[in-house]
């Protein structure tokens, strides 16, 4: 039978899965392994946000996606018209990205998560602190998300570390920030790995989210055809990166797959409904 891609996106959600055989070069998706489930990361499409919030949410929605990663809403929108709007268009917040809890952002930071519901606080990372340049500043780095994961903690709450590339650059004498991070900080705080910048960093995304194992339930999936921090991405599966060899790799620990893509080459809806095509038709995640 051939499908359109309409009809898959309609009937593709539908039941649960386990992963099958996917083959992407020599790689191949373990069997009898849960497959993580798909969502989207609303950084996506924050431009059509500024204009339309709700008709926003609802193409995402029609798409087949139910579960979404928040970022920033545009200026004036509170945590709580913002999860009544995803509430009405059927979509479930899964993590929120949030600024360390200190100072008056705690305060923030328990509205995002009383608002929507969710456990998942994800530090965005942005911009680069100049203390990922040097040993002696990852680890002041790491006594500070101890800090703030002990507040987090303390409101029933996780928090995530999201990576740029920054974090994946060798320091000057030898190791990786990201890796130092892993070894000192707490098995309580996890990471959201960002496949995408991992690769900008020159490092192998699948050995990385295989390394990180069950500290890295939380994946970003992003695309591009050339390696650039600035350039435009494409759908996922239309550039470089080798998903099959990521999901192999965080079998059984990835718990979300986080489609996001920063700028397009294409229609950002369009790419964005490909990606979620490819990561079912292939048997990477479930709707």
């Amino acid at each position: 039978m051939t499908w359109s891609r309409r009809e898959f996106l309609k009937f593709a959600g539908i039941g649960t899965a386990t992963l099958g055989v996917a083959r992407s070069g020599s790689e191949t998706v373990p069997d009898q392994v849960s497959l993580p489930e798909i969502a989207l990361q609303l950084y996506s499409v924050r431009m059509f946000m500024e204009g339309n919030m709700q008709e926003t949410l609802s193409r995402v929605a029609d798409i087949g996606y139910r579960n979404v990663e928040t970022a920033f809403w545009p200026n004036g929108v509170s945590h709580a018209h913002a999860a009544r709007l995803l509430r009405d268009t059927g979509l479930t917040a899964i993590a929120a990205h949030v600024e360390l809890p200190f100072g008056a952002e705690r305060d923030i930071l328990l509205r995002a998560a009383d608002a929507y519901d969710c456990t998942r606080m994800v530090w965005h990372g942005w911009p680069e602190d100049e203390r990922y340049g040097t040993l002696d500043g990852t680890l002041q780095l790491a006594e500070l998300y101890h800090e703030a994961q002990e507040f987090a903690a303390q409101n029933g709450l996780v928090l995530h570390l999201h990576n740029h590339w920054w974090e994946f650059e060798p320091l000057p004498d030898g190791p990786l920030p990201y890796y130092v991070l892993l070894e000192q900080l707490s098995p309580e705080i996890q990471f959201e790995l960002d496949t995408w910048w991992i690769r900008v960093a020159g490092q192998d995304p699948a050995r990385v989210v295989g390394e990180f194992g069950n500290r890295a339930s939380l994946l970003h999936i992003k695309d591009a055809t050339v390696i650039t921090n600035e350039g435009p991405m494409v759908a996922v599966g239309q550039g470089m990166q080798d998903f099959v060899a990521v999901a192999a790799a965080g079998a059984g620990h990835t718990k979300y797959m986080i489609v996001e893509l920063d700028s397009c080459e294409t229609d950002m809806f369009d790419a964005i409904a490909d990606s979620y095509v490819y990561l079912i038709e292939n048997q990477l995640a479930r709707a």
